[in-house]
């Protein structure tokens, strides 16, 4: 599996794993279709929909009461936020439990390296 050097991946190293994974379509069909499903997705959720992908997760929107804050920077308090929406995702089940899975498994083997390199520490052995 491939890591991104900042630990994230955007919309484009998507549309370029999925286009090597399909090979039989295009990196345009794949480009329109990413697009597509973000566009539909999008508003969906602009209109209220709930948006459930069963073992991957749902979106949803999640309302936020109006409240009183404080500008941290000028220390002014009293300001008033007005109540929004903002969408809102849920994992699933097989989702929490792949991510957890893998990532006991980098936890294992970045252990296993570690002891690795303290046991070459100690032996004198790392060059």
């Amino acid at each position: 599996m491939r890591y991104f050097s900042d630990g994230t991946m955007n919309k484009s190293e998507l549309i370029k794993r999925m286009s090597d994974k399909l090979d039989q379509l295009t990196s345009r069909d794949v480009d329109l279709a990413v697009h597509t499903l973000i566009e539909i997705m999008s508003e969906s959720l602009a209109s209220g929909v709930r948006i459930e992908i069963r073992g991957f997760g749902t979106f949803t929107n999640h309302y936020r009461k109006p409240r009183t804050v404080r500008n941290p920077k000028t220390g002014e308090v009293g300001i008033h936020k007005p109540g929004k929406f903002v969408p809102h995702f849920k994992p699933g089940k097989d989702l929490k439990r792949r991510v957890d899975e893998a990532r006991k498994d980098q936890e294992m083997s970045l252990t296993a390296e570690s002891a690795s390199d303290l046991q070459q520490d100690t032996l004198g052995t790392r060059t």
